[in-house]
């Protein structure tokens, strides 16, 4: 008896390739200085997506020591996908109009995103130096102040349910959570790393 073998056609994953950026829009909230230029705000928030996801793993001793290649190629995607989330930061900070938080709020946009991208770059410098303290500490602050928008929904929410909505209000609460998240990440470096670690690192960052 012959059986005839019925071969499926491998399904091309080319077809849903752009499925992710109708999803996207739809999620994005109704905004005519978003739907003129969705492109940066596409690139912000895939790529944020992933430097947050890819990068806790960096962070992980064990890992690194059994599958060093694999950080350190991580690392490389990580190095692209942070600073395209600070450059598109930035390109819609100055680019778009009327973001919310008023001029305080740009100043303090433009800062922390310029903060995240020179920690990155500083952090790769200082691994291709083999300064291995200096790398993880960059690469902690660029990674705290990628997690910002997480901790401003709380410090927002606590800030409008105490002190009512206003634009002051929601600039130095999207401050609050960048300076919250630096001051958490410079305690774990400096209660991790060892003395002569702590001593070569500075002791803050300006606007980062």
């Amino acid at each position: 008896m012959t059986v005839h073998a019925t071969v499926r056609p491998a399904r091309s994953t080319r077809s849903i390739g752009w499925v992710p950026y109708p999803l996207i829009a739809l999620v994005l909230p109704a905004n005519p200085r978003i739907t003129a230029s969705p492109v940066p705000v596409i690139v912000h928030i895939v790529c944020a997506v992933l430097y947050a996801t890819l990068g806790a793993f960096q962070f992980s001793t064990g890992l690194r020591r059994r599958r060093p290649n694999w950080h350190r190629a991580a690392g490389r995607v990580l190095v692209v996908l942070g600073l395209a989330v600070a450059f598109s930061a930035l390109w819609m900070t100055a680019f778009y109009p009327h973001v919310p938080g008023g001029q305080l709020g740009h100043v303090f946009r433009l800062a922390f995103g310029t903060g995240m991208a020179a920690s990155i770059i500083l952090g790769f410098n200082a691994i291709r130096r083999r300064d291995v303290a200096r790398h993880r500490a960059w690469m902690a602050r660029a990674y705290a102040l990628a997690l910002g928008a997480g901790t401003q929904v709380l410090t927002q929410g606590i800030g409008n349910a105490i002190f009512g909505t206003s634009e002051l209000n929601t600039a130095l609460m999207l401050g609050a959570g960048w300076v919250i998240n630096l001051a958490v990440v410079e305690y774990i470096i400096r209660v991790r790393f060892p003395a002569s670690v702590r001593a070569r690192t500075p002791a803050s960052v300006t606007a980062a």
